[in-house]
């Protein structure tokens, strides 16, 4: 009788725990998702409730105001605006979904009964007549509830079942009419082998986390590429705005050397025909002047794309003067501490390995599929009845007549089971064993296979980031030999239309030697000031392979 009682409070115990927890899972994971998810339900209602998406489209005519912007503001534009990154967003909320979704396969189950029959039967014996003879009738009004739950903990299943009903009846043997019985059972499965370690719900739960993951990987890549294009644009807008003005002083030099040999000509110092050189010239670099603008425009709307909202955006028809110049301040380059970040911070590599996460948690589940069923199963419950008690005048005698009646309900069967004294329970183990070839084991082989390839994918993708980090160098060190080279090579190009000018002011150069020096100039100047753009963008493309430009703008994904 001890035992019976202790295992009377235990599986009590068991079942209170399951039905005040609700989800057996982890206490933050539920709650956070299910409010998660709450949370996503009711933002998707709200833009439901706003109608249908609308838009206008609007070309950028640069009649707006003028708007000065630095690398930094265009960076924080396109993390506040970008229509992209706004859509990449999304996609962990949809993957927050999916973990709930996933989780609730853990909530309890009710489950309840209520049904009223009645059943007239002809007596066959003795047993089954009724008073006077007549035909046996019994009414039953069964009202049942119960729970269910699939715990995550070694892929057990807990049940439980309060079953009632009230049964009248006129026959001649019952002692209690009403009868009231009232039965609780708890059952408690656990699988010994298989299903113990992992099933497919518990590996649907791993995958959509890890899937969960994969979305923040993704938007961290998709932003960080953001960013090093947006800052790549930035740079090439100024070095188009750089080059309007270049192709800008190189006209104004060959407009004043027309002006110069006008004067030259009407005083009778310069034949006509250099007058029309210089013009030629000048038309040559007001074509330049006219290029320059059309890629100046370009430029700019390139930059605005990935800035802006959309066409509404104030942006979008404003002008833009970017503020920031591109200094040339060469940085010691540190190639096997690059490829360490790179190997840590890269996100190609982390998805990998988060599909090496998910490979392995299916190569689990296709081994334990492999192995027989065995189940340990433990039953408790208890039993009690009620009711309005019949007293005969001779207990050993059918049909006898009822001299007392003690009346009695529901509470009567309750109480009896509440007191534990009619207790009951089953030790199971269940044994399943598939005989012939197993299909699980081709899948398992399937699984080990693609193992091996996704390490193989793995290498592969390590040897790449160590020699495009390697490559990011050289390109690095190139161009910033270039950048010393063209810097050199302007200021004597400089130099020498100065002498050049000076020399011609005397009467000793020609026409065609200005002007020639003066194109020169022009596109010193223009080659010195690319060189000193693909600096800066090697440094953007130099941080990007190693996913560190969020953190050299502090930007924090949260």
């Amino acid at each position: 009788m001890k035992r019976h009682r202790s295992l009377h409070h235990v599986f009590t115990a068991i079942v209170m725990t399951s039905c005040l927890a609700g989800s057996p899972t982890s206490t933050v994971l539920a709650q956070v998702s299910e409010a998660r998810l709450k949370e996503l339900v009711e933002a998707a209602t709200a833009k439901q409730a706003q109608g249908p998406f609308t838009f206008s489209v609007q070309a950028p005519t640069g009649a707006g105001p003028v708007v000065a912007l630095t690398i930094e503001d265009a960076v924080r534009l396109a993390l506040e605006h970008n229509l992209d990154i706004a859509v990449q967003r999304m996609n962990p909320e949809i993957r927050d979904i999916a973990v709930a979704t996933a989780g609730a396969f853990y909530h309890p189950t009710l489950t309840s009964t209520i049904n009223r029959s009645s059943t007239t039967s002809t007596p066959t014996n003795q047993l089954n007549i009724a008073s006077g003879g007549v035909n046996t009738v019994q009414g039953t009004m069964t009202y049942n509830a119960g729970i269910s739950q699939q715990l995550p903990w070694w892929g057990s299943t807990l049940t439980g079942t309060m079953n009632n009903n009230r049964q009248e009846s006129n026959g001649n043997n019952v002692t209690f009419n009403p009868t009231y019985n009232s039965t609780w059972s708890t059952t408690l499965t656990v699988p010994l082998l298989r299903d113990r370690t992992i099933d497919p719900q518990r590996r649907s739960l791993i995958v959509s986390k890890v899937n969960r993951d994969i979305s923040d990987i993704q938007l961290k890549q998709s932003l960080t590429n953001l960013v090093s294009n947006v800052r790549n644009a930035y740079w090439d807008f100024v070095y188009a705005n750089e080059a309007v003005d270049s192709a800008r002083q190189s006209l104004a030099l060959a407009s004043k050397l027309v002006e110069d040999n006008t004067v030259k000509v009407e005083v009778g110092t310069m034949a006509p025909i250099d007058i029309t050189s210089a013009k030629a010239s000048e038309a040559s670099r007001n074509v330049s002047v006219v290029q320059a603008n059309n890629n100046r425009r370009t430029s700019e709307l390139t930059l605005k794309n990935l800035i802006v909202g959309g066409t509404d955006d104030p942006i979008w028809m404003a002008t833009l003067n970017p503020t920031d110049r591109p200094e040339f301040l060469p940085e010691p380059v540190d190639v096997p501490a690059a490829i360490s970040r790179a190997l840590a911070n890269r996100t190609d590599l982390a998805i990998v390995k988060k599909n090496l996460e998910l490979n392995q948690v299916a190569l689990k589940l296709y081994k334990n599929n492999a192995l027989p069923t065995v189940d340990a199963g433990l039953t408790y419950g208890l039993s009690g009845v009620g009711g309005t008690q019949l007293i005969r005048s001779n207990v050993g005698v059918l049909g006898s007549q009822v001299t007392q009646t003690i009346p009695g309900g529901i509470g009567d069967a309750l109480a009896t089971l509440l007191r534990g004294r009619n207790p009951r329970w089953t030790l199971s183990l269940a044994i399943n064993y598939p005989l012939g070839v197993n299909p699980q084991e081709t899948q398992l082989a399937t699984a080990n296979v693609q193992l091996n390839q996704i390490q193989a994918q793995l290498r592969s993708i390590e040897l790449q980031v160590a020699s495009q980090i390697s490559q990011a160098a050289i390109n690095l060190t190139n161009t910033a030999e270039s950048v010393q080279a063209a810097q050199i090579a302007r200021t004597l190009t400089q130099q020498q239309l100065d002498a050049e000018q000076s020399k011609f002011e005397v009467g000793m150069s020609t026409n065609y030697q200005v002007v020639q020096y003066q194109r020169d100039l022009a596109d010193a100047r223009n080659s010195e000031l690319r060189a000193i753009l693909n600096y800066r963008k090697a440094r953007v493309e130099w941080e990007r392979l190693q996913e560190t430009s969020l953190s050299s703008a502090n930007i924090q994904i949260l």
